[in-house]
Parts: C-alpha cells; structure tokens; sequence
C-alpha cells in the first residue's frame, strides 16, 4: 500500500452527542466508496484535537472487519443496523 492520505471536514456541531451522530451519518454516507474507513471515524473538540472520540464500536467481527454501529451498542458487533 503506498501513502494514505486523511481528508479532515470541519464540521460544526454544539455537543459531542449531534458532532457523533453527524459523523455516522457523514461516514455512513460515503461508506458505499472502498477508500472510506467509516469504522476510523472519530470526533474531536477544537480545543482538545488530541481527544478524539470514536463514532464507530471498536469490536472486529469474525471476518476481520470493524463494527459499525455505536460504540455503546447493546447486543452482538454487526455491519448493519438491526431492524
């Protein structure tokens, strides 16, 4: 893989709770193009860029790929929000 390149979108959000679920949906959004790492989303103060806070579970499921519903979900890791 030769050298990656991040795209940072400034969006403006009033608590961390909408700035996450705009990133979802941002990401989710562009989630159909394979250069899209939807499951490294993550969301930051601008005053405290260091702390990221992550818009995606961590949990990997059995084929190596990420979870992509919220990092506090209940039940089982899944690609897919449960209907």
């Amino acid at each position: 893989m030769g050298r990656r390149f991040l795209i940072q979108l400034p969006v403006v959000a009033d608590d961390l709770t909408t700035a996450v679920r705009v990133a979802r949906v941002i990401a989710r959004s562009l989630s159909f193009h394979h250069l899209v790492e939807c499951d490294e989303a993550t969301v930051a103060a601008v005053d405290h860029p260091a702390v990221r806070h992550p818009a995606f579970c961590p949990g990997q499921l059995p084929n190596g790929r990420r979870c992509l519903l919220r990092p506090d979900h209940d039940g089982k890791c899944a690609r897919r929000l449960p209907r």
